[in-house]
């Protein structure tokens, strides 16, 4: 069977699509790449891939595989959590000579918990313009199959890999009204996703993604009661890369002492007044009200009482 994308006029067609885009020099181009899937490339990072004078990665191997699986072949500099800031330099010099620059991770969208968003503030501090390519993300792939819980959603990312320290964060998060979106590796899916449920209770809906757009995708639906069970019923459930995407906090009338938990863990680093502020924008709560209880709870933490 032949495929309609291999046919010659089609082809040209798209081309030249992606050719009618206007292309600048000395810009940094933010290239999405396929999650998984090679296949899920589009036209047009075809069309800047092979364009541009060379290509910031994150793994310069994995990024040159990739390349060479669409017939491209470019120069690239490694550019990742260790050295993104030193790289940055050396690859504003090249814009500035007037060069196009693509910016890829090794997997989805740049500065989604990967490298990027340092080289991205660092070109534009220098002047220069920043042209995103939309594309493949571990994220929206996920959020579009977990369904109405998901339709408002917070990004978290990876969550710290210390207990405590994790256990902080989840604490924080459990009165948020939206769905929350967090990565994860194999070696620790288990032991999160019963976090979840220790911080947010058992009822919630959890969408477990795994190795999405892979050969061995997965998508599977349950509580958070569920999750850990389901993951340990079979160790192949548990390997690969995983989105965990989490149903919001049910709406409640709130309680005099709803969001304690919250202030009391900003109350540890931070003052009353920025502790209130932040608590407003992570639940939607007068700020007036949230300052009014942390002073409460400050004071009570200074032995004044109540």
């Amino acid at each position: 069977m032949t495929s309609f994308l291999s046919t010659p006029a089609l082809m040209l067609q798209l081309s030249e699509l992606a050719d009618d885009q206007t292309y600048p020099t000395g810009a940094l181009y933010v290239v999405a790449t396929p999650i998984g899937n090679v296949a899920d490339i589009t036209v047009r990072a075809l069309h800047v891939l092979g364009l541009v004078d060379r290509v910031a990665a994150e793994d310069t191997r994995n990024t040159s595989q990739l390349l060479a699986r669409y017939g491209i072949a470019k120069p690239t500099i490694a550019v990742h959590e260790h050295n993104e800031k030193s790289a940055a330099e050396r690859l504003v010099a090249y814009l500035k000579d007037s060069e196009r620059i693509a910016c890829v991770s090794d997997a989805g969208t740049p500065g989604i918990s990967d490298p990027g968003a340092r080289l991205v503030d660092a070109v534009r501090d220098a002047g220069l313009p920043v042209i995103p390519l939309p594309g493949a993300s571990a994220l929206t792939t996920a959020l579009s199959a977990a369904g109405a819980f998901g339709g408002g959603f917070s990004f978290i990312g990876f969550l710290p890999a210390k207990g405590r320290q994790r256990a902080t964060q989840l604490r924080i998060l459990a009165n948020h009204p939206m769905a929350l979106v967090f990565y994860e590796a194999p070696h620790r899916i288990v032991e999160t996703t019963r976090a979840l449920a220790e911080a947010f209770g058992d009822e919630r809906q959890l969408l477990i993604a795994r190795e999405l757009t892979k050969l061995h995708e997965s998508l599977h639906r349950c509580t958070l009661a569920e999750g850990p069970t389901w993951l340990e019923a079979d160790a192949n459930r548990q390997r690969g890369e995983f989105v965990l995407v989490v149903e919001g906090a049910p709406e409640t009338e709130d309680a005099e002492d709803a969001h304690d938990a919250l202030l009391s863990t900003l109350l540890e680093e931070l003052s009353v007044k920025s502790a209130a502020r932040i608590a407003a924008t992570l639940t939607g709560a007068s700020r007036n009200a949230l300052y009014e209880r942390a002073l409460k709870l400050a004071r009570r933490g200074d032995g004044e009482g109540d």
